[in-house]
This record gives structure tokens, sequence and C-alpha cells, in this order.
């Protein structure tokens, strides 16, 4: 990652966090900016996904809580 294209931020970490990225740093090699930016590239990649596949889902019919425990019970699933 070059100093040009990348930005400064701080970020607290509870302290077991930050020493298990550290950890996991010295282990892999790695610096703790290149896990962290891991992290969260995946977990927006995560969010994206989720909301394709609402988007996908949208026309499909919306059924209640009750009505899903009621048609459970009643194909003996529950």
């Amino acid at each position: 990652m070059s100093e040009e294209t990348s930005k400064r931020a701080t970020v607290y970490f509870q302290p077991e966090l930050h020493k298990a990225i550290r950890l996991k740093a010295a282990h892999t090699n790695r610096s703790v900016s290149d896990i962290v930016n891991e992290a969260v590239r995946l977990s927006l990649r995560e969010d994206h996904e989720d909301l394709s596949a609402f988007e996908d889902r949208v026309a499909e019919p919306v059924i209640s809580y009750e009505s899903l425990l009621k048609d459970l019970k009643a194909h003996g699933k529950l």
C-alpha cells in the first residue's frame, strides 16, 4: 500500500483484540494495517452480498414469524 493512496485513522481496539492482531501480523509477516484493511474489506463485501440478496428476494412474499411457526408445526418440523 503506497503512502499516496492510503489514509491515516486512529482506531481504538480492545486490548485483547489488539494483541491478537499484533500476533497475527507477526506470524504472517504482514502489517497490522494490512490485516485491518483485509478485515474491513471482507466485512464490506459481506454487506454488499447481503444487500444484493435482499434485492434478489424483494418480490418474495412476506410471512410473519407466527405464520412461519404455525406452518412448521403443521408440517411436523416443530
